[in-house]
């Protein structure tokens, strides 16, 4: 249950922070279009493993 939390809040606030803060900023190439494959997908999902990264690694030490 708590990698699924983990995995929800890195999809959540990845999302929230590519679609909101960095897509209005990128050029054309690096923003997602709506059902398709594209650059934009890629760059929306390095953030939500970055974030998901951080919240492992700060999740470390729990029980």
């Amino acid at each position: 249950m708590k990698n699924f939390l983990d995995a929800l809040v890195a999809v959540l606030a990845g999302n929230a922070i590519y679609y909101y803060l960095l897509m209005p900023h990128l050029p054309d190439a690096a923003r997602h279009g709506l059902f398709k494959g594209d650059w934009g997908l890629l760059v929306d999902f390095a953030v939500c493993t970055m974030i998901f990264a951080f919240v492992k690694y700060t999740r470390r030490n729990e029980q």
